[in-house]
């Protein structure tokens, strides 16, 4: 059942037309979809536990990855990434896990597959983008916020490399009490996408992590 006061908390943005529980391999979560208007995209809150703890929220907000989530591609760690926070949400016991429809750093799956394909003649991730007229990263957090405020999350310990994700969410009104790097799925296959994050794109990222020896 949806929590009789959470429709009324969101924006006109968002609504709930889906709200189940979901056994899965890393523990029993609750799945809920919001319902973008502005895109008509849907997308995903999976929740384990109550939110309402004395800490901040283990929280990942994930974009999606047809090829990493779903096929298990080694070009990028957003499999692990989506793998892992799941595990360490299991661990604790609570967590959000924030699933958003943003292929490819918001340019679709059909773009993110012509700048693989640019990658493949070497371009660099960032630059593979720009090559296509798009920017390095086109994601907006903003239906994010909305969702982790619907469901009464408003501190987190936020799961991530990415300085902008932290950036936007503050700005939006969400505390970053603290953040968790998450550095998984290291493979000689995206060692170069992983560096460029880190060098050109300021992800926190260890170049000592940058191993897979």
């Amino acid at each position: 059942m949806v929590d009789s006061d959470l429709q009324i908390r969101l924006s006109e943005a968002t609504e709930i037309p889906a709200d189940a529980r979901l056994p899965t391999e890393k523990g029993d979560f609750r799945i809920r979809v919001f319902h973008e208007e502005n895109t008509g995209l849907d997308h995903v809150a999976l929740t384990m536990g109550d939110m309402f703890g004395p800490d901040p929220v283990l929280v990942r907000i994930h974009s999606e990855c047809l090829t990493g989530d779903a096929f298990g591609s080694l070009r990028c760690d957003c499999g692990p990434q989506l793998s892992s926070a799941m595990s360490l949400i299991q661990n604790k016991g609570w967590g959000c896990i924030v699933y958003l429809r943003q292929e490819g750093r918001g340019i679709g799956l059909r773009e993110k597959i012509k700048a693989y394909n640019l990658q493949d003649d070497g371009a660099d991730t960032m630059d593979a983008n720009i090559i296509l007229g798009h920017p390095p990263d086109a994601r907006d957090y903003g239906i994010a916020t909305e969702i982790l405020r619907a469901i009464g999350i408003t501190e987190v310990c936020l799961l991530t490399n990415n300085p902008d994700k932290v950036s936007q969410i503050e700005r939006l009104g969400i505390s970053v009490v603290e953040k968790m790097p998450l550095i998984v799925g290291v493979s000689k296959e995206n060692i170069d996408y992983l560096t460029t994050k880190a060098d050109r794109m300021g992800h926190s990222i260890d170049p000592s992590s940058l191993s897979n020896d």
